[in-house]
This record gives structure tokens, sequence and C-alpha cells, in this order.
């Protein structure tokens, strides 16, 4: 029996050169958005609306909606969240709806929609992801989510930790190429993820924003133990 795969695309701008329809692709945004909605989940939001545009979120908080919106790391005027983690920490996501448009992530999620099946990562749920991933018995991309359709480093430090502990957990997966320098790198930022982080563009853009708690939480590893997975146009929590 032919062994699965796991493969890493470093951008949105790659993925049609990965793209096919029978993987579950995993869209990664460390820094913010992916460690945002898995806190949304975790503090008992029921859906939340991934959408491209600033235009579009605004619709659906004009409809009476939560409606989150950030670009270039910054909270935008006129909605009720931007992708910091602790924006949805709190009873007031518990049971509700939520709409989210990001600079980097909600754009990931947008080019991977017509995958098998689109699911969230984040340290935050790292562990919960692996075991979901490796019971579906698929083909996986992890598809970082980068700086404006660029590599960055800290989302490719987590494709390396989700090939690492896929490996470790399961033998039936052979690493793209990708995938196999993700590994790597992550062997070499592992003991200390923070301090090899320390001199990345968006540790610094961040540092400048006063977004410092922000960056130590969302290396938190599975401090929120959900798996969000993209139903038609919802994110919802997968059934573990």
């Amino acid at each position: 029996m032919s062994r699965l795969k796991i493969d890493a695309c470093f951008s949105p701008y790659l993925y049609p050169v990965y793209a096919d329809t029978e993987s579950i692709v995993v869209v990664i945004d460390v820094f913010r958005a992916t460690s945002a909605i898995c806190v949304a989940f975790a503090n008992g939001a029921e859906k939340i609306i991934p959408v491209a545009s600033v235009e579009e979120a605004m619709q659906y908080k004009q409809q009476g909606m939560l409606a989150g919106a950030e670009r270039n790391a910054i909270k935008l005027e006129g909605f009720d969240f931007g992708n910091s983690p602790y924006d949805y920490m709190g009873e007031h996501v518990k049971g509700k709806t939520i709409a989210l448009t990001t600079t980097n992530g909600t754009q990931a999620i947008e080019a991977a929609r017509q995958a098998y099946k689109v699911v969230i990562g984040s340290f935050l749920n790292i562990d919960a992801l692996c075991d979901w991933l490796i019971k579906q018995n698929r083909n996986v991309l992890l598809l970082c989510s980068g700086w404006k359709n660029k590599f960055n480093l800290e989302d490719s430090l987590f494709a390396g930790a989700v090939t690492q502990q896929m490996i470790d957990k399961s033998k039936n997966y052979s690493l793209g190429d990708g995938c196999l320098a993700l590994k790597y790198l992550y062997e070499i930022g592992k003991e200390k993820p923070t301090k090899f982080l320390n001199y990345s563009m968006h540790k610094e853009r961040f540092a400048k924003l006063n977004l410092k708690e922000d960056i130590r939480y969302c290396l938190m590893p599975n401090s929120a133990p959900v798996v969000p997975v993209l139903e038609g146009k919802f994110l919802v929590k997968a059934e573990l």
C-alpha cells in the first residue's frame, strides 16, 4: 500500500502549483489569524465566516453580526475585533457567528476553498490537529499564509512542527521536499522558538505595535485544543 504524503506550500501565491482536490489543506497564520480562530472556538464561538475583503466583513457587520477586520496587523475602525487572540477570549463570543477578514490568513483560506477539506492550524491546537489529521487518512498540504504572499518564518516553523509530530505519531507518511526542509528548520528552532523568531520581520513589526504579548501567547502549545474546519462558507469546530 502506498504511503500518504505531507507537503508544504510557503505562501498562497504558490498554492496553485500544489493544489489538488484530494488533500486536506491546513491553513497556517501563526501571528495571528489562525491562533485567534482557535481561541474563538475554544471560547464557545459557534461559527466563523472567513472573508477575503473588508467590504464583505462590513456587510456582515451591518446585518448585526459580530465582525473582525485587520490589515497590516492593525484592527480596522468600525469592527468588533482585530485578529489578536485576546479579542476572542470571554463570554462575548460564546454561541456567536463571527465574520473575519485578515491580511494573510483569510486570504489563504480563500485560496484553498476547493480542496478536499480545509482546517486551521496554530501552535495553540497542534496536538489536536495532528491527531485529527492522522485519523483522516488523507494526504496533507500545509499552507503557510506568509506575509502578503511572501515567505515568513513563524508559519514555516509551525509547519515543521506539524511535520515532525505527524511522522513521530505515524509511519504512514512520506515527506515532500518543502516539509522536509521545514522539519529541519523546526529542529533548529524548537527549543527556544521565541528566541529563534526574535529577528523575523513579523516579530519586529509586532514589536513596534506593542504586540509582544500576542506573540508570546501564539507560541503556547495546546492552549486552544480545537480543530476548526471549513464547511461551506463557515468554519466550525470539528468533532474530536
